[in-house]
């Protein structure tokens, strides 16, 4: 078996033994095993330090000395989880693969994640190497059991990725992009039904780099990501196929890190996805992973694997996982900028906001204004009708018709829908009726008034506005409330925090494109500083975070990594605590994609016991008409889960009906 690279540019987390002897290590694990019980500690010590080639050595060695199978001696010593990882260490990758696989079409129903993640993740050459050993190991043909075990489109993808004849990355055809990005949108968005086909030949052949083109130019020529599109076109198995292959296409290390946070995440573990994962890529791209695991959920996978998982399992997890990110001075530098380029590719590309809520055709403001009347009139109410209306129409066309209701009526909407509706229906149809600006004043006024602050929602607000959106904010405070909203936040917070809101509440954030030079002395202006003076790193960053423009911003980011080898979010939650670190971070993370930001958002609102009702009402009657769509499909990227069904899941009567509304689909 050849022998990994392990210069400068490794990856992985499990290295060559220095000063390695095969015979000295297969009498250790004899004595391990020798007598009555074993020495679990020992084993896992030992099996979790060598590299893949040194353990093959080892069992050649072991054979040698006791004329035992170590492997067999291995599974009868040890038990559960901890027999189950130790053994996969012990097989070379192709057939720790073959095993996987075997194990996923064996007996009653087939685990088609399982598939999914290997066939979709490997290289040419990887592959190759699995049809051989899964024919060394069980005799059969690879292609004709898979075939045997699945059907239809999801069959012929995984066909086509078991022939291990993509492309290879040199082979780009620029004439070629744009005919594939017109091939897959007419065999899908534009198609009476889907042409899957096109989608298999594309996505199955053509080289990475190729296809990563392809993406890129399907965004800008449709205005929507591939995977919104494939979403729309495919379903079941087969639509999971080709989302893996895309996230594999646009960054392998990140699809990993995916998978081992859903495999951790919420009740129970998938500990059959946790064991292959850090098995199978603890010699190719763990730290990668683990950088990219950091960056995207905000907490190391050493933390998590160590907080949802025990025993000898854990210790040996553990071993493979190389490090706590969280650690002081742990930090990778390759896998820093490939974290940047994760989240710059997505916060660069010109992506079209859209939000849910559009002007209803045909709109009609003396009937909507009747229907509303009728709807509130005599005993009981149409909460129905209230909804339907409220929620198809623009905010443009429902202050129409609050002036056509008071035309007709001689009566305000407003108070009618007040004393009618009660709860959180009434707070996000009142949400709703009022024009964006005032609405937005008013959520700042009920943050910062009566006992305590609501600083979760003044940073939200005017971390993420724009200049003409925070503008229009201080026009409607000062026509509601009479005070100006800067004396308000003036008085109700204090020291830098108070500093850092009323610089965003000015609305004058420079606009324009980037400056590279600048963009340069802005990173190093904060870079510079020396950890631990804190009163100087928050002044530097609020004069640059306060005030740049949103492109200046992206390439000061960027710069930063280049000089620190750090994610500038990392360092101000290192560095900073308290609202300071909130506020910074929601700029930097509004900068970075605004729609995953509020995605977060949402999500946090409903996860866990309990709902914060509050949040998810001003976020979703905020956004409606902005970037909605957006935060759906970063949420479904994000968390397994479409907004629609974590909606529905949270919440209830007409207050979710509203909401269903609003979110505008199911994803």
């Amino acid at each position: 078996m050849a022998k990994p690279a392990q210069g400068a540019n490794y990856r992985g987390s499990i290295c060559d033994f220095p000063s390695f002897d095969p015979s000295q290590d297969a009498e250790a694990l004899y004595k391990a095993m020798k007598g009555f019980g074993s020495d679990k500690e020992a084993i896992l010590e030992l099996i979790t330090s060598r590299s893949n080639r040194q353990r093959q050595e080892i069992c050649q060695h072991y054979k040698s000395l006791y004329g035992k199978d170590l492997i067999a001696d291995l599974k009868y010593e040890l038990t559960g989880k901890f027999e189950r990882l130790i053994v996969g260490l012990m097989k070379p990758l192709a057939y720790c693969d073959a095993k996987e696989i075997k194990d996923a079409i064996s007996g009653i129903g087939t685990n088609e994640k399982c598939l999914i993640e290997i066939l979709a993740s490997r290289t040419n050459e990887q592959i190759h190497q699995l049809v051989a050993a899964y024919k060394d190991a069980y005799e059969r043909d690879l292609e004709a059991d898979i075939t045997g075990d699945t059907s239809g489109h999801f069959q012929k993808m995984l066909v086509v990725l078991l022939q291990g004849t993509r492309e290879k990355d040199d082979v780009v055809s620029e004439d070629l992009v744009q005919q594939d990005v017109q091939d897959l949108y007419e065999a899908g968005e534009l198609k009476w039904g889907t042409d899957e086909a096109q989608f298999i030949y594309i996505l199955g052949n053509r080289s990475k780099q190729h296809l990563r083109l392809v993406f890129d130019e399907y965004l800008k020529t449709t205005g929507k990501p591939i995977e919104a599109s494939i979403r729309g076109e495919l379903s079941g198995d087969f639509e999971k196929l080709m989302l893996a292959v895309v996230k594999c296409i646009r960054s392998i290390p990140e699809y990993f890190a995916e998978r081992l946070f859903k495999a951790m995440k919420g009740l129970g573990t998938r500990d059959n996805t946790l064991i292959r994962i850090m098995v199978t890529r603890s010699e190719l791209d763990m730290l990668d992973i683990r950088e990219i695991f950091r960056t995207k959920y905000e907490k190391s996978l050493y933390s998590m694997i160590k907080n949802d998982t025990s025993g000898e399992y854990k210790k040996a997890l553990l071993k493979l996982c190389g490090g706590d990110d969280d650690a002081a001075g742990q930090f990778f530098p390759e896998a820093a900028q490939v974290a940047y380029q994760m989240w710059e590719l997505s916060a660069v590309a010109r992506v079209e906001l859209k939000g849910t809520v559009h002007p209803a055709n045909n709109f009609n403001p003396d009937a909507d204004a009747k229907a509303l009347r009728k709807a509130m009139k005599g005993l009981g109410t149409d909460e129905g009708t209230i909804i339907d209306i409220i929620t198809h129409r623009s905010n443009a066309q429902r202050q129409q018709i609050r002036q056509t209701f008071k035309s007709h009526f001689g009566r305000d909407l407003m108070a009618d829908l007040k004393s009618e509706l009660s709860g959180d229906l009434a707070r996000l149809i009142l949400g709703l009726m009022m024009p964006p600006a005032h609405y937005d004043a008013k959520q700042l006024k009920k943050a910062m008034e009566g006992a305590g602050t609501d600083e979760s929602a003044l940073i939200e607000i005017l971390a993420t506005r724009n200049n003409r959106e925070i503008r229009a904010i201080n026009e409607a405070y000062k026509e509601d409330y009479h005070k100006s909203l800067e004396d308000a936040l003036s008085s109700d917070t204090s020291g830098h925090f108070k500093r850092i809101l009323v610089s965003l509440a000015t609305g004058n954030r420079e606009e324009g494109g980037e400056d590279r030079d600048r963009a340069q002395e802005d990173a190093k202006e904060v870079a510079d500083t020396p950890s631990g003076d804190k009163t100087s790193l928050e002044t530097r960053f609020m004069t640059i975070l306060c005030t740049r423009s949103y492109a200046h911003l992206r390439r000061v980011f960027q710069e930063f990594i280049r000089m620190t080898n750090y994610d500038v979010e990392h360092t101000i939650k290192k560095e900073m605590s308290g609202d300071v670190r909130d506020v910074f971070v929601a700029i930097v993370q509004s900068v970075k994609n605004k729609p995953l930001f509020f995605a977060d958002k949402l999500y946090k609102s409903m996860k866990g016991a309990g709902t914060d009702e509050k949040t998810l009402t001003r976020i979703m009657v905020s956004r409606s008409e902005v970037d909605l769509l957006n935060i759906r499909r970063e949420y479904i990227e994000k968390y397994d889960t479409s907004l629609h069904q974590a909606i529905e899941g949270d919440t209830s009567g007409d207050f979710l009906k509203a909401l269903l509304a609003l979110c505008g689909g199911k994803d």
